[in-house]
């Protein structure tokens, strides 16, 4: 469904309007242009909040990742040891 508004332009952007769309088309052309618009800052918003959100936490995920590395390299090096058929080492007692 389709609404019609009134909208006030610059003459220059009316000018830019009428060199890349005809009277006919332009409610279409604005339309694409909009719905473009919004979804490229949209994009860009939630760039913002991932980047601010993986600094913020950079620091305790670093932590986080080094407290488990042992037990990550443990656990590819069992499977390792499986796929050359080598019995795995018996697990490490804390």
């Amino acid at each position: 469904m389709n609404k019609r508004i009134n909208i006030v332009l610059p003459e220059k952007t009316v000018a830019v309007l009428d060199r890349l769309t005809t009277k006919g088309t332009r409610s279409r052309f604005i339309n694409q242009a909009v719905v473009y618009f919004v979804d490229r800052k949209g994009k860009q918003n939630i760039r913002k909040l991932l980047k601010a959100g993986y600094q913020a936490n950079a620091e305790r995920d670093l932590e986080i990742a080094a407290e488990w590395f042992p037990i990550d390299e443990e656990a590819w090096q069992t499977l390792d040891d499986l796929r050359e058929g080598k019995k795995p080492a018996s697990p490490k007692s804390a």
